[in-house]
């Protein structure tokens, strides 16, 4: 793996030299804009609109719009003095995972032991796995300040960064959130029970990115010159009733136990198969 930073985590007056990975990979199928008229790949080109003529790189600032039409200027040495780009990822605090909610986090990168100092990083990994305790951390990484996460994943620690709480948008303001849910009794019973029969063990494995496995066999089949036909999907039923929604998934989910009478659920024992649902709420 390519290393994408070197620095240290320090936390208290300890500092374990550590070397950055990134943790995932981005596997969406690049394709490029081609002229139909030609088959040439198009370009990228940086234009001024006033001198209508390619900008190169070393001709351009960067600008702040503060005005319709007015910026402020800087160049790159400008703001490299004013960020906080130390080779330093510092622990602030120490706290459990489960209060960092999900929607806070960005990004995952794996850290080694630096070139020294393997033996401070066993100790903060084997400290941080028998507290349970993740550290919350700040750390600049090309130029741009983020806080960040250190938790460790199997035998590594792991730096996931995280947005800034003023980064979040507020719940209030997404439209149509309904004031005073009404819930029926019986339709919550029966969605409770379809959360218990699809329940399982997260195995990520299991899971696959269909459009992308498609995508590339479309394109093997177009590089061998075969003729391309899409298969249909098929047809699915519109539910309108909630209630048979709901007794419809069960049926799909555990077809010889569900209960017949939908408005008198009772407890049922975990479906030993699964089928997908036809059925979907309109």
């Amino acid at each position: 793996m390519h290393t994408v930073w070197k620095g240290a985590i320090s936390f208290g007056l300890v500092h374990v030299p550590v070397k950055m990975f990134s943790a995932t990979e981005d596997k969406d199928i690049s394709m490029k804009y081609i002229h139909k008229a030609c088959g040439t790949p198009l370009s990228y080109v940086r234009t001024c609109q006033h001198c209508d003529q390619a900008v190169e790189w070393e001709q351009i600032s960067r600008g702040y719009e503060y005005e319709a039409g007015r910026f402020v200027l800087f160049e790159k040495e400008e703001l490299d003095a004013l960020s906080e780009a130390s080779k330093e990822i510092k622990i602030l605090d120490f706290v459990d995972l489960k209060e960092i909610d999900p929607i806070y986090f960005q990004k995952t990168y794996y850290l080694a032991p630096g070139d020294t100092g393997s033996n401070a990083y066993s100790l903060l990994l084997q400290a941080m796995r028998e507290s349970g305790k993740i550290g919350v951390a700040k750390v600049s990484i090309r130029s741009k300040s983020s806080m960040a996460a250190i938790r460790v994943i199997e035998d590594c620690i792991a730096m996931e960064t995280i947005f800034y709480p003023d980064e979040i948008r507020p719940i209030s303001q997404v439209p149509n959130l309904p004031e005073k849910p009404a819930v029926n009794d019986k339709e919550l019973t029966m969605a409770k029970m379809l959360i218990e029969q699809l329940s399982t063990p997260f195995e990520p494995g299991k899971y696959t990115d269909d459009y992308r496995e498609k995508v590339m066999n479309l394109i093997q089949h177009k590089v061998a010159g075969e003729e391309i036909k899409v298969a249909p999907e098929a047809p699915k039923t519109n539910v309108i009733d909630l209630m048979a929604a709901l007794q419809a998934s069960l049926e799909a989910v555990k077809p010889s136990s569900v209960p017949t009478e939908a408005a008198e659920p009772t407890a049922a024992p975990k479906a030993k198969s699964r089928k997908k649902a036809k059925e979907t709420v309109s």
